[in-house]
Order: structure tokens, then sequence, then C-alpha cells
């Protein structure tokens, strides 16, 4: 399974990173929105996982540009310290398919990808 992180929190990225790399994933990451969409509109992956505060752009921007210009449908999990319904909402209208709050547990992380990755 391929899986994009785009997380600019270096400590994150890499417990991701770290813990996603044990179930044999192939991982790529970046840490701005600007590499991250550069990523995910020339790379097939299996899911996305984006935070929504990145020094360039917004996630929820990304997550629409992916969505709307680039036409992706990669499932994408935000991951995200903005917990109030109105920012849950924001982020399916969007484009999301998850959504997760931090502080978060990698189990819980790597279940939602997993499902979000399962053929139906």
């Amino acid at each position: 399974m391929n899986i994009l992180i785009i997380e600019d929190n270096q400590d994150i990225a890499s417990s991701i990173y770290d813990y996603l790399k044990t179930f044999g994933y192939t991982i790529d990451a970046a840490r701005d929105g600007t590499t991250g969409l550069r990523l995910a509109v020339t790379n097939n992956y299996d899911a996305i996982i984006l935070d929504l505060s990145l020094p360039d752009m917004d996630g929820v921007d990304l997550c629409r540009t992916l969505r709307q210009e680039a036409q992706k449908v990669m499932p994408v999990l935000m991951l995200t310290v903005r917990n109030s319904l109105e920012n849950k909402l924001e982020g399916f209208n969007a484009g999301a398919d998850d959504y997760l709050t931090k502080p978060f547990a990698l189990q819980e992380l790597a279940a939602r990808v997993k499902a979000l990755t399962k053929p139906l």
C-alpha cells in the first residue's frame, strides 16, 4: 500500500511513518502543502494523511484542489487539532473521507487507513 503523509510537524510525521512502515506500507512524506499537492497529483497513492495547518497552504484548500482540479479519488484522512463540528464539516465538504483529531493513537490511525483502503 502506498501512503502519502502531508504533515509539517516532523515528530508526528516520523511517528506515523515509522508505525505504518511496520505494516509494509510504502510511504512518501511532505512537510508543506505545495510539495504534498505536487506528490499527490504526480503519483498514485492508496491514501493520503493530511494535516490542515500547513505552513504554505491550508489542508482544506489542498483537499479541495485535489478533488476539484486534479480530480484525484484516493481516500483522504484529515489529521488535525481542529476539533469543532464546524471544522469537521468543512473538512468533509472539501472532500475528506475521514477526520481524526490530535492527539490520536497510532493504532486508530492505522485502522482508519486500513478501513479507507479496503475494497468495497
